[in-house]
């Protein structure tokens, strides 16, 4: 029995709870392992009733430097308390001193992306490029805290040894079609209002909160040249948020992209849906055409993956990132091009019906599996705990990792854990 320490009071919008929502029953359902989930209270119900997992919720963590000093002061003595063998850190931060091994999930490109500064300095967000840079040192010396840090792609793992000068292991995120697609909660009302005032248009999709990295301001500027290549079809833009300050997690400023949508004259053709539950999500992707991402940095791009499995052709910035997950699945664009971003849009919806990438992007949707990630990540921790009573003979993880769920801990008995030194 491994008894495995989850933090993921980090987790608050997008990725870091897409993680925790098909990560945490997966592992509570593997067999040999107990896990004490850390999550914000108003988390706790999704995760109450899971077998094996206790949960703490610990109150009055308002803000990210008050979850960060809780993290270093607090967490040590409730790991203690707890039991466990192993700490699997979710949000970019490890402790500094963490009483059993620590194995840290890195997943925020921010930190190490140069475009990102610039953009902030360009709009003159100081206060944000100032926050963004001291928090990048603390996920720097994070890595070093760790016993071992994991990158969900390996176009970030490379941003992060060429960053640190320490090696970064690689576990894929996955897709669990199962929960994607099994969510029985339809859109509400206001939502299909919306859709159906679009029938008959090409419906366009991204799926994000405004952020300033997700580089909204290209995809909107390509708007009257995608309408202009086609004359004859009205085109919509559907997002999942709204233009407005108090609507989106974080402290991006929305009002210059808002400004740039009226002064464009797309107003009427940019339909913002607000935020969609993830049990809907399903519903919002099979009722578009396109899915598109304009973004100058990513991690792992989880919507890319729903839009293949979706049957939705993608354009895509030509990230590394966006590369390694969609391959030849996804048409690509040159990250700032409104222009190569409008004729990519032009010429798949020329061929929808036809569209010869979406087989393609099925099949490659077949990559990422949670179970899969799951089997890694489990079989880490006990190599990792098993190394603790001294060296290990040889080196299974690859064949240890690909076992049926249940003997990947009697296999990693004989696991070498190699610790990030």
């Amino acid at each position: 029995m491994i008894h495995i320490f989850l933090n993921g009071l980090a987790a608050s919008s997008g990725a870091g709870l897409t993680y925790l929502y098909n990560v945490v029953p997966k592992v509570s359902n593997s067999s040999g392992v107990r896990t004490t989930l850390a999550v914000q209270p108003w988390l706790r119900q999704k995760f109450e009733g899971l077998q094996n997992v206790q949960l703490i919720s610990p109150s009055g963590l308002s803000g990210a430097i008050e979850r960060f000093l809780f993290e270093q002061r607090r967490l040590p003595e409730l790991i203690r308390h707890s039991g466990a063998n192993i700490l699997i850190s979710t949000g970019n931060f490890a402790l500094r001193r963490s009483p059993v091994p620590q194995i840290l999930l890195s997943g925020n490109s921010l930190y190490t992306s140069s475009v990102f500064y610039r953009d902030l300095r360009s709009r003159r967000e100081y206060g944000m490029m100032i926050g963004t840079f001291a928090r990048g040192i603390f996920a720097k010396r994070s890595i070093h805290w760790a016993d071992q840090a994991i990158a969900p792609s390996q176009a970030f793992a490379d941003e992060l040894r060429r960053w640190t000068k320490r090696e970064i292991a690689v576990i894929h995120h996955g897709f669990d079609a199962d929960i994607f697609f099994g969510g029985h909660k339809p859109l509400s009302e206001q939502i299909n209002k919306k859709l159906r005032e679009t029938e008959g248009c090409l419906r366009l999709l991204f799926v994000s909160h405004y952020n300033y990295y997700r580089n909204f301001e290209t995809l909107f500027r390509a708007m009257p040249l995608i309408q202009q290549l086609l004359p004859k079809k009205r085109v919509k833009l559907i997002l999942t948020c709204k233009l407005q300050r108090t609507t989106n997690p974080g402290s991006y400023d929305p009002r210059q992209a808002a400004k740039l949508v009226r002064d464009l004259g797309i107003a009427d053709s940019v339909v913002e849906m607000g935020a969609v539950p993830y049990e809907s999500l399903h519903h919002l992707y099979r009722a578009c055409d396109i899915y598109v991402s304009p973004a100058y940095a990513e991690t792992f791009a989880h919507p890319l993956v729903e839009a293949m499995a979706s049957g939705l052709p993608v354009v895509a910035s030509d990230l590394p990132i966006h590369r390694e997950v969609c391959c030849e699945a996804a048409t690509y664009f040159p990250r700032f091009s409104c222009e190569c971003l409008a004729d990519a849009v032009a010429n798949i919806a020329g061929s929808l019906q036809e569209h010869s990438r979406l087989p393609a992007g099925r099949e490659r949707v077949i990559n990422f599996d949670w179970e899969e990630h799951v089997r890694h990540l489990l079989c880490r921790a006990a190599a990792m705990d098993r190394a603790k009573d001294g060296p290990l003979e040889d080196d299974k993880a690859s064949y240890v990792t690909h076992l049926p769920g249940e003997r990947f801990l009697e296999a990693a008995k004989g696991t070498e854990y190699v610790p990030n030194t």
